[in-house]
């Protein structure tokens, strides 16, 4: 692999617009996603959804698109370098938004998801590529966590910012600020964000040597490991955001209040990964993740328990959600940068491998939950407990068995 990309044509951009720019791809999912949640409910009624269920779809689709498309894209990003990629992109995106907001009828906007989620996914691959052209270890999981920490203001603002709109307008309003949020992110990184990949470095698009790339990630315990763990602890987290609108609106009726309890909820992942980009260096990312884990399927379990002998209160769901949530603020950027970290050879494939089986995984694994929804929030407690557990066991493998450990291999 060629030298770092600061030594054959320094960025234009600096640390922390690294990170903002990062920070501002990854919010494009957290938008898609969390914006709608308001929404859900009156979009399904007007389009002709068949059930109440259904409108999770709207969700489900778009992030099972979105991992698919992570795996087309890997080659891509490889062959033709990180920023055409991620401009063509951010083009998608806007189009995807552009077509909901003409969506008259259910399927048609379905449709229109799935294709901004596969748009969206060449985002991912792209801004990752990105920064592990320029830094590994627990250097890019501080990197990744400070971008989250950042990014986390679409996921705690987007309902609130979603509901504000729907005060001033129909639902397609949503769809209508996210074009203009695509369109002024293309025109950033268009202006500040050069190729981070050295032109040596490029790839061909033969299909053995695609091929051979993700059987490598396949084969690498430590990268495929942590990704399927990644994807386990993530379902859960899909779970309850494409059955939120639900569990705040009709089973706890907390009405105008689902804003602000959807943002104490995502604030606790924020509160994690700033804490994690602290933190990080010293303990080192299996020690953390490790730890994490434990605390999540102990809380779960708990959670569990009580509400299943003494019944469930909104307070109780809260405090118990906040908690998981802020032990996935350290798994995520960890299992992430643990799994790409033995693949700086192997970026842009290793990127989509990470992204189609930790997406897709988890979208499917979340709608799976969302489908067992019946009114009360056992279910989404009980995927939790079950996809904690199944986590760890993989964990246990990825380690052979040993764990709360820093190797070598988990560079300063």
């Amino acid at each position: 692999m060629a030298a770092p990309a600061e030594t054959y044509g320094r960025p234009k951009m600096g640390h922390m617009e690294l990170v903002a720019i990062i920070a501002a791809v990854m919010a494009l999912n957290a938008l898609a996603i969390d914006m709608m949640l308001p929404a859900l409910g009156i979009i399904g009624d007007e389009l002709g959804a068949a059930e109440g269920n259904d409108r999770q779809r709207i969700i489900v689709y778009y992030v099972l698109a979105n991992g698919v498309g992570q795996l087309i894209f890997g080659p891509l990003v490889d062959r033709f370098g990180r920023r055409p990629v991620l401009i063509v992109s951010l083009i998608g995106y806007v189009v995807g938004s552009a077509l909901s907001i003409f969506a008259s009828t259910f399927s048609i906007l379905l449709a229109a998801r799935a294709f901004q989620g596969i748009a969206t996914a060449a985002a991912r691959v792209s801004a990752i590529a990105i920064v592990r052209d320029q830094c590994s270890g627990r250097k890019m999981a501080q990197v990744m966590s400070l971008a989250i920490t950042i990014f986390m203001a679409a996921p705690i603002l987007a309902p609130s910012f979603g509901q504000l709109i729907m005060f001033a307008a129909p639902w397609r309003g949503i769809f209508v600020a996210l074009l203009l949020y695509g369109l002024l992110l293309a025109m950033w990184i268009t202006i500040r964000v050069p190729e981070t990949m050295a032109a040596e470095d490029r790839k061909t698009l033969r299909p053995g040597p695609i091929i051979n790339a993700y059987f490598e990630f396949i084969r690498t315990r430590q990268s495929i490991g942590y990704t399927v763990a990644g994807a386990m602890c993530f379902g859960a987290l899909f779970g309850y955001i494409s059955t939120s609108d639900q569990i705040f609106l009709e089973t706890f009726k907390i009405g105008g209040g689902f804003g602000p309890a959807f943002a104490v909820v995502a604030g606790a992942l924020g509160a994690a990964t700033l804490t994690n980009a602290r933190i990080v260096h010293r303990y080192g990312m299996r020690r953390i993740t490790h730890t994490a884990l434990l605390v999540f399927i102990i809380t779960n379990l708990l959670h569990l328990s009580i509400t299943s002998t003494v019944g469930e209160t909104f307070l109780l769901f809260m405090i118990f959600t906040s908690v998981s949530f802020f032990c996935l603020g350290f798994i995520g950027p960890n299992a992430s940068a643990l799994a790409m970290d033995p693949m700086g050879h192997n970026a842009g494939p290793a990127a989509a491998a990470n992204g189609f089986f930790g997406t897709t995984g988890a979208g499917y694994l979340g709608g799976l939950i969302g489908s067992y929804y019946d009114g009360t929030t056992m279910p989404i407690i009980f995927g939790f407990c079950i996809l904690g557990v199944c986590a760890f066991a993989v964990i246990l493998w990825t380690e052979k068995g040993r764990l709360f450990h820093a190797v070598s291999e988990d560079p300063q």
